[in-house]
């Protein structure tokens, strides 16, 4: 047997003994700066405050987002935006036109979402090989695209400012984003298995896009069941981002957050040691030119929406509410945590349900490149809409 090919490794092994120094260090360094306690406290104390303060309100902005998705689909809205969007795939993406049926598709929900499409024989007979692993790029690019937009157009309920204008500059720069990460993929694949190798030895017949399949009964029966069914899928997104949001946030919120009030530490929720402020500080100089960031703790919502947007969405909220993010803020973190859609958690396990996982560095690569310029977009094009308002 290759243990190799099982995926197996050494009991104990030298990854072992760097991940107890790493993982030990950093704790370590942690309790040091706050207090073994302290810290323990604030870490509890920062996830249940999580937990009831933003996940259950994402799981309802999912939920409203699934059923209206749900709607769009049964009644023929997602067919026709497919078809207005068609011409405009292969000159911006080098992609064929089925493939914006996946954008639209992650948008409404998620990055996996693409992988549906992407297993049915009929749909993959319309792209060439070196196509199919730049579905992973595309889809993420748009990845949770409703919810996010959702999320920081309802801002203004803490604010009362209209994010409006914000929200869909981000969405344009998100799209930039996508199609930078998506043609430096392309790049990649082209020089591997060239442009005329089809994705499958064989197809069928060509999904018949003159055509939609719906549910049986009366419109109202049909307009119920795809509302239903699409908060469904919501809940199930809702209950997803629980990890995301409670490990990765509570982590990165602990490494943004300061001491209590008074300058001391106390346990409770939302405290840290302030590591990633102090960088964003020293790293300002070129934070400031290419996303134009209004504090130096919003480096925090870009790094968490690496590895999940939901919980990005929480640090804008806190963020929004301190005055520490302006409606430029938003425009950026909005086409930033649209395009990188958590890509470092779900990249790996797209490109393997693709049948590509050699070509998941090169993927993580574009998307990096493609997120970076997103946000920069964003910056522009807001500053650009302020001179002009």
């Amino acid at each position: 047997m290759d243990h190799n090919q099982q995926g197996l490794k050494k009991a104990v092994s030298l990854e072992t003994f760097v991940f107890l120094v790493l993982f030990f260090g950093v704790f370590t360094y942690i309790a040091l700066e706050m207090g073994f306690v302290n810290a323990l406290s604030t870490i509890m104390q920062t996830a249940y405050r999580l937990l009831v303060e933003t996940v259950l309100f994402l799981a309802a902005i999912a939920v409203l987002a699934g059923a209206i998705s749900g709607l769009l689909t049964e009644f023929g809205v997602v067919a026709l935006i497919d078809r207005l969007l068609t011409p405009l795939m292969k000159p911006l993406f080098g992609m064929p036109g089925a493939a914006s049926i996946g954008g639209i598709t992650t948008y409404m929900s998620d990055n996996p979402a693409i992988l549906a499409l992407a297993a049915d024989k009929n749909y993959r007979c319309y792209f060439k090989k070196y196509q199919v692993p730049a579905l992973t790029n595309l889809g993420t690019g748009f990845g949770m695209g409703a919810i996010i937009t959702t999320f920081m157009m309802g801002l203004s309920t803490i604010t009362g400012q209209n994010y409006l204008p914000a929200a869909l500059v981000g969405n344009l720069g998100a799209i930039i984003g996508a199609v930078i990460s998506t043609r430096l993929m392309l790049r990649f694949t082209r020089r591997m298995y060239g442009t005329e190798e089809p994705a499958m030895d064989s197809c069928g017949a060509p999904l018949d896009r003159q055509y939609r399949v719906v549910r049986k009964g009366s419109v109202a029966s049909r307009f119920l069941e795809a509302m239903l069914d699409g908060g469904k899928v919501g809940v199930q997104m809702g209950v997803d981002i629980v990890p995301g949001v409670l490990i990765i946030c509570t982590f990165v919120m602990l490494l943004t957050g300061g001491p209590g009030e008074g300058g001391a530490f106390t346990g409770a929720a939302f405290e840290g040691v302030g590591l990633l402020p102090r960088l964003g500080e020293a790293l300002e100089f070129i934070l400031k030119p290419l996303f134009g960031l209004t504090s130096a703790q919003g480096i925090a919502v870009p790094i968490t929406a690496l590895g999940s947007s939901g919980a990005s969405l929480s640090i804008v909220s806190r963020l929004v509410k301190d005055n520490l993010a302006s409606p430029h803020d938003v425009a950026v973190f909005t086409s930033m945590c649209m395009c990188f859609s958590g890509y470092l958690s779900t990249h790996v396990a797209m490109m393997n349900t693709l049948g590509f996982s050699h070509l998941t560095g090169k993927a993580i690569l574009s998307h990096t490149v493609g997120g970076l310029v997103a946000g920069m977009c964003a910056h522009g094009m807001y500053s650009l809409l302020n001179l002009v308002m």
